[in-house]
């Protein structure tokens, strides 16, 4: 799962890094580099408490639907890889058939997006369940 995450630097300052679609997460460091790489752990960090605490793990948005947002206006835009399969410690192997053209095309897509099979799928299955649970909320708030 990639999260979207703004870059901002004020003057004698180190990089500070904000996650728009995790509040309350955030990173530093002296480099832009030193500040993506806290910034992976912060999310690793804060998705963790959310599986422990048996909240739903919020979707990354597109960078767009942050970009005109007052306070990220001045901030260079980045992308944070987070491998999911590895939150929450146990993982349970499960046997799923998949047609072989599929699964070629699944390993393609993750290899591009520097993801695992495993990871992929993952995150496939939190955004379907997710995109439920948001029309399911917007259905009982009477938004739709």
């Amino acid at each position: 799962m990639q999260y979207p995450v703004v870059i901002h630097k004020d003057p004698d300052s180190d990089y500070g890094v904000t996650v728009p679609d995790l509040p309350g997460c955030f990173s530093a460091g002296e480099t832009i580099e030193e500040a993506l790489e806290g910034a992976k752990e912060a999310i690793e960090c804060h998705l963790e408490g959310l599986l422990m605490d048996e909240e739903d793990i919020p979707l990354p948005a597109a960078i767009d639907a942050h970009r005109n947002d007052e306070n990220y206006r001045d901030g260079i835009w980045a992308l944070v890889s987070v491998d999911i399969t590895q939150l929450s410690g146990k993982t349970k192997r499960v046997n799923v058939s998949v047609p072989e053209r599929l699964l070629k095309k699944i390993d393609g897509f993750a290899a591009r997006h520097n993801e695992t099979r495993s990871g992929f799928l993952v995150s496939s299955a939190l955004e379907a369940m997710g995109r439920e649970s948001v029309a399911a909320h917007q259905i009982a708030a009477g938004d739709v």
